[in-house]
């Protein structure tokens, strides 16, 4: 039960840090609807079940059954996440990334600020999300454009702070 409502406390947290800076990034619509799959029970209850608190706790559920279902669930709903953006090439016969709409790069932007904030709580700082990102594998797996751009934000927040992020991103029209 405790588990239970520390994931729904870390989920809740997480949406509502989303949901701020959404707003401050032009896109408050997409605020409010982010991540609504994580309360479905493919994700909630696996959620619950794999509690971390300091990290996802699909990391324990793929370290637990070598995949994660809610994962898997996710990423497939949620067009912020570049592994949705994936589709079969014609021209090479393999899964290829596609490049992201803006208002869902945008929309990853404030996602990945916010989970740093919320995983690392008083540790954070606008450092942290670059140097998740340069340290994953994310950035070879997406389009390069949408990998560019997203680096660029991150860049930004680290070297400029939110302020000038946010309306750098606001004032993005394309890409």
């Amino acid at each position: 039960m405790l588990h239970i409502l520390k994931h729904l406390k870390t989920v809740s947290k997480h949406k509502y840090v989303v949901f701020l800076h959404c707003v401050r990034a032009g896109i408050p619509i997409q605020g409010i609807m982010h991540d609504m799959s994580k309360f479905s029970p493919t994700e909630f209850i696996e959620g619950a079940r794999f509690y971390l608190g300091s990290r996802s706790p699909t990391e324990a559920e793929r370290e637990s059954y070598g995949y994660s279902k809610a994962w898997m669930h996710h990423k497939g709903r949620n067009k912020h996440h570049f592994e949705y953006w994936t589709d079969y090439s014609a021209k090479t016969k393999k899964l290829e990334p596609v490049k992201m709409p803006l208002k869902y790069v945008k929309e990853m932007f404030c996602d990945r600020v916010a989970a740093g904030k919320v995983y690392l709580s008083d540790k954070y700082t606008n450092d942290n999300p670059i140097d998740y990102f340069m340290r994953g594998r994310a950035k070879l797996a997406m389009h390069p454009e949408t990998a560019a751009l997203l680096e660029k934000w991150l860049r930004m927040l680290q070297t400029d702070g939110d302020k000038a992020v946010f309306r750098e991103i606001r004032q993005t029209k394309s890409y």
